[in-house]
C-alpha cells in the first residue's frame, strides 16, 4: 500500500500520444493575486514597475498593476505538463499574443485544444487560449509539444510552502495542499 501524504493518496497521470485525438481539450483556472505577481517577479527577475509599483502603474497605459504576460504563458505550460498531454511532455515551441491585461483579482481560465497530430515524431499542435472571468480573451497562441509514448503515473509532487517576508511580516503565499487539490484530474493511487 502506498504511503499516505498530507494531500492523501493522489497521483498525476499523463495521456500518451496514442490516447490523444484531434479535438481533445483541457483547461485550468487560476485567480491572480499580488503574491502571484511578486513570486513571478522573483523567479523570473522581471521587476518591471508596471507589475509591482501601484503608483507607477497608475500613470501607465492600464492605470493599475497588471500581471506579467508570461504568467498566463506559465499557466499554459502548467496545463500542458500536468493535464494534456501531462507528465513526460516535451515542450518544443510556443507562440503567444497577449490580447488584454490580466489584473489583480482576475480569474484566468486557460485552455488547450489538440488541432494536429504528427505520428512520425509524436508531435501535437495545440491551440491555446486564456480568458478572464468576464470571457475577455487575454492570451491566445499555439503550442508544439512531443507527447509521451509511455504511460506516466506518479505520486503528486510534494512542493514546499512559500512565505514572503515584507517589512518584517511573514505571509504564507503558496500552500501546496490547496494547490495540489486545485490540480485536477488527479486520481487515487490503486492499492
Amino acid at each position: 500500500m502506498p504511503a499516505t501524504t498530507w494531500w492523501g493518496d493522489r497521483v498525476i497521470e499523463n495521456r500518451t500520444y496514442e490516447e490523444i485525438a484531434v479535438g481533445d481539450q483541457a483547461s485550468l483556472t487560476r485567480l491572480l493575486t499580488v503574491e502571484d505577481i511578486q513570486l513571478f517577479a522573483l523567479v523570473s527577475g522581471d521587476m518591471n514597475p508596471a507589475h509591482l509599483d501601484a503608483d507607477y502603474a497608475a500613470e501607465s497605459r492600464f492605470h493599475h498593476v497588471i500581471a506579467h504576460g508570461m504568467w498566463s504563458g506559465a499557466l499554459i505550460s502548467a496545463l500542458l505538463g500536468t493535464r494534456l498531454p501531462g507528465p513526460g511532455t516535451i515542450y518544443l515551441g510556443q507562440s503567444l499574443s497577449f490580447t488584454a491585461p490580466v489584473s489583480l483579482g482576475d480569474s484566468v481560465t486557460v485552455s488547450v485544444t489538440v488541432v494536429e497530430k504528427t505520428d512520425a515524431h509524436r508531435h501535437l499542435r495545440l491551440a491555446c487560449r486564456g480568458v478572464n472571468q468576464d470571457g475577455v480573451e487575454v492570451v491566445t497562441g499555439e503550442a508544439l509539444v512531443m507527447a509521451p509514448r509511455d504511460k506516466v503515473r506518479r505520486p503528486a509532487p510534494d512542493l514546499p510552502a512559500v512565505y514572503l517576508r515584507h517589512r518584517g511580516i511573514d505571509r504564507l503565499v503558496f500552500d501546496n495542499a490547496a494547490f495540489m487539490l486545485s490540480l485536477a484530474p488527479y486520481r487515487p493511487v490503486a492499492e
